[in-house]
């Protein structure tokens, strides 16, 4: 509307301008203007006092006036060589108001209509106001709200000024009511809506959110759908149409999916051609689709990936790996030739890093295992990432690799990192069937003054259990990576509230502890500390207790020291889905002290993926230990088995040894294993960060005159719920035990819960 006025103006005023010759402009005054300065409408003219008017200058003068947006009508009058400027000011916005919002906060929606350029303090135009209206709607279907409508008054005030209020009525969230596939033979459609995020209300959506409809996931689902018959060999699959309806009360959404499926393919024969430069043999490996197999686009995508990767190994950054099909329709079977071009080998020049504002360029370089000056390198690149993510000091590493401008055998490589708070005060809550409420609270600074060394100090109480820390680590002691750490302890333990007998501890210690990298994966601990733990115990206390006590008394002392071995091989260390972790411990008393032991620990845990949702959990633990130099093993030492990290279904500690009162004593030799299938929540689509579990557990502790025996292990099966909440980690599991002996503790129910918050 402002243009076609606009136009109108200058076309009037083009005619008019005939009426006089030009002149020289005597003086220029400027009425009608209430809020805005003359000076203002000065600085718009093209035409100054002494110059000369003309017809040209007089229709740029109302372009220029109408363009500023302040002025709704501008007319241009001469009165003996004297130009006036006659305007109509525009009235400004005074204030604007929401009424009936919930879904949005205020502050958003003004923020929202301040980007197109309506605000309070601004001059109102109509055309703004329409479209504030639909960009409120468009926010509101967004949130899938297709039944919210918006009604706006326009109040004018005193001072030319104008309040704005927009009744909104949000109405009902709309929802997918159906989704149905049509054309489908080889799949049910129940399997194929599975490979969707969009799905109907469930009784986890609430949470999800994925009930309600929006265009981006329903092209995500679509072409997941793509992928999924790609992947099962239909290479002709197609999406002929989709349809999305909604109700005439827009509540309801119905979605119609029309697919041709096409015919299954198998793969006929697999060939490499262009440049191999790398053995053929070594290529092939690499090739995850086989003669005879069904296509998989998947494989196929993941093969190129690796080719390229590989070669990419060699310093050819820019290679290229395509596969071209060759169709046999009538024997249903498709040959492909993958194609090389490995184009320059390639050098890096400089490794630049940029973000960094509080950490040390020597910090994030000493992660590197790119070097400059040498061959390019895709996995020492991808490494040199991972170790940066892996440190905790930024929230994003993104790495870019430019070619140097006037070269074509050389690239750069660009570190970006965003940096994130690395010192915390925390308090953190927690509750477990176990030790009941958990209290905790910690300060401590990751990458303290930059330099990558981290200081924490820990303080935790519960009913059981106080422990109060502090601790200190340089990962790089040396330039070879080998880390140092010191700690100092104060634990304290009460095992009466565990029903195990009467004993307490008070331990104060602390040691030097080192790590040495072996591999990328692979690092090796030693440990030396000193403590001194006082024992407490009673008349109710079970025989071998005070027998311990009287014999060594209540203070003793130690030095223990640890060697340890960890490979993580896992993907993620929160939701992994494949990979291993192994971890091996040994620790000992040293003579010197009054305790003379050893314990020796090793755990084995093994992740495969069955699907894409699906993925198998296994985990195996076994543990000695036992005194030497004519000492037992102190009793506090032993091990237990029972509870929700181990043998589910049987009480926590319960397993083991019991003496005539059956008070639980624990053992020297401890052996659990673990399977697990662990599968997304149903509803919640594929977040891992909740998921439950069907498992089978079995363990036992033996007591130092007992020898292993399968026979005595108990076992249990269930179904577990994990989740990793905003507030922390969640493990709630049902536990049937299945092979339970009189006397044996059961507890179906257990859970633990809590973390900082």
């Amino acid at each position: 509307m402002s243009r076609y006025l606009l136009a109108a103006f200058i076309c009037l005023w083009t005619g008019m301008a005939h009426a006089f010759d030009p002149f020289v402009v005597r003086d220029i005054r400027v009425e009608g203007i209430q809020r805005i300065e003359a000076g203002t409408v000065f600085s718009y003219l093209p035409v100054k006092v002494g110059e000369t008017m003309t017809e040209d200058k007089a229709a740029a003068a109302i372009k220029a006036l109408f363009a500023t947006g302040f002025f709704k009508d501008v007319r241009l009058e001469v009165q003996r060589d004297v130009l006036i400027v006659m305007v109509e000011e525009r009235p400004a916005v005074s204030q604007i108001d929401f009424i009936g919002n919930k879904e949005f906060d205020k502050d958003a929606l003004r923020k929202g209509l301040r980007e197109i350029g309506l605000a309070e303090g601004r001059s109102f135009d109509k055309a703004l106001l329409d479209q504030a209206e639909q960009e409120i709607k468009r926010q509101y279907l967004a949130r899938g709200r297709y039944g919210a409508s918006v009604v706006t008054t326009v109040t004018p005030l005193e001072r030319n000024r104008v309040g704005i209020s927009f009744s909104i009525n949000e109405g009902d969230v709309t929802k997918i009511r159906e989704i149905n596939i049509i054309g489908n033979k080889a799949f049910k459609e129940k399997d194929l809506l599975q490979q969707f995020v969009l799905q109907p209300p469930g009784w986890l959506t609430w949470y999800t959110k994925n009930d309600q409809y929006s265009k981006q996931k329903l092209s995500g689902d679509l072409e997941t759908l793509r992928s999924f018959y790609l992947n099962h060999g239909y290479l002709e699959f197609a999406i002929d149409s989709t349809q999305v309806s909604i109700t005439p009360d827009k509540k309801d959404i119905y979605i119609t999916i029309n697919i041709t499926e096409g015919e299954k393919y198998t793969v006929s024969d697999v060939k490499l051609g262009g440049d191999l430069l790398l053995p053929e043999s070594e290529l092939r490996a690499l090739i995850q689709l086989k003669p005879g197999e069904t296509f998989s686009r998947e494989k196929l995508a993941e093969s190129t990936k690796k080719i390229t990767e590989r070669l990419g190994n060699e310093g050819y950054a820019f290679a290229n790996a395509n596969a071209v099909p060759e169709l046999d329709k009538a024997a249903k079977r498709v040959a492909l030739t993958i194609m090389i071009d490995p184009g320059r080998r390639v050098y890096v020049r400089r490794i630049n890093i940029s973000g960094n504002n509080r950490s040390r360029d020597e910090v994030i370089r000493r992660e590197m295992r790119q070097l400059e000056g040498g061959y390019y390198d895709a996995d020492k690149i991808q490494k040199s990432k991972l170790r940066l993510d892996r440190l905790g000091y930024f929230t994003d590493v993104e790495v870019e690799t430019p070619a140097v401008p006037g070269t074509s055998d050389q690239v750069d490589v660009d570190f970006k990192v965003k940096e994130k708070p690395t010192g915390a005060i925390t308090v953190g809550a927690g509750f477990s069937s176990t030790e009941k409420l958990i209290l905790s609270g910690s300060i401590t600074q990751d990458n303290i003054f930059g330099s990558g060394k981290r200081v924490a100090a820990n303080l935790s109480t519960s009913k059981i259990n106080r422990n109060i820390s502090l601790s200190y680590t340089d990962p790089y002691y040396t330039v070879d990576g080998v880390s140092r750490g010191f700690d100092i302890y104060d634990r304290r333990t009460d095992a009466s509230l565990l029903g195990l007998g009467y004993y307490t501890t008070s331990t104060i210690g602390g040691g030097v502890r080192f790590g040495y990298p072996l591999t990328e994966v692979d690092n090796l601990g030693f440990g030396l500390g000193a403590e001194a733990t006082q024992l407490g115990v009673d008349a109710t206390s079970p025989l071998q207790y005070q027998n311990f006590v009287k014999v060594f008394g209540s203070n003793n002392t130690a030095i223990p020291a640890n060697i340890g071995w960890v490979r993580d091989q896992r993907d993620n260390a929160l939701t992994p889905t494949k990979g291993t972790l192994i971890r091996a411990n040994l620790e000992t008393g040293l003579p010197g002290g009054t305790l003379k032991y050893y314990k020796l620990t090793e755990q084995v845990q093994w992740y495969r993926p069955l699907s894409s949702t699906y993925t198998l959990f296994l985990n195996g633990e076994i543990g000695a230990a036992d005194g030497f130099g004519g000492k037992p093993l102190p009793f506090y030492k032993n091990y237990y088995a029972g509870g929700v990290t181990s043998v589910r279904g049987y009480d926590s500690y319960s397993l083991g040894p019991r003496d005539s009162l059956d008070s639980i004593l624990g053992g020297n030799k401890r052996l659990v294993g673990n399977a697990e299938v662990l599968f997304p929540m149903p509803g919640s689509g594929v977040d891992r960060s909740m998921r439950l579990s069907v498992f089978f557990d079995g363990g036992q502790v033996y007591g130092a005159d007992e020898k292993i025996r399968l026979s005595e292990l108990r076992y249990s099966a269930g179904l577990a719920f994990i989740w990793n909440s905003p507030l922390g980690p969640l493990r709630l599991s049902y536990g049937k035990p299945l092979n339970a002996k009189p006397g044996d503790k059961i507890q179906h129910m257990q859970f633990q819960f809590g973390q900082v918050f």
